[in-house]
């Protein structure tokens, strides 16, 4: 699927995924000033949080968005997509309790 080209008021509601149904590291479409690339961070049954890309530029935004303003994106956006490729990897603490990180790690 392309860019999305409806604007969230205007999506069917069936055509919304529930915000709990997205999972860490799943790429997304997200509409702020248009619809952008993004991967989730984080989901709640009411919202999810997203890194994205706010413009043409490389570089991203973290923002919190409710179900309709989400959408799968299954086009690839090398900038979000490989960011630990980029060295833009996130840290998750590592089992044990020792304070100490591993980069990467299975999608929770």
């Amino acid at each position: 699927m392309s860019t999305p080209t409806t604007a969230p008021p205007q999506r069917n509601p069936a055509d919304v995924a529930p915000a709990d149904s997205y999972h860490k590291a799943d790429p997304v479409w997200v509409y702020r000033d248009g619809w952008r690339a993004g991967v989730i961070e984080a989901s709640s049954a009411r919202a999810v949080t997203v890194t994205y890309r706010p413009g043409t530029h490389i570089g991203t935004g973290v923002d919190t968005f409710t179900a309709s303003y989400v959408t799968s994106r299954a086009d690839e956006d090398p900038a979000l997509d490989h960011r630990h490729e980029n060295g833009l990897a996130y840290r998750r603490p590592r089992s044990g309790g020792d304070g100490a990180y591993a980069m990467g790690g299975p999608r929770q």
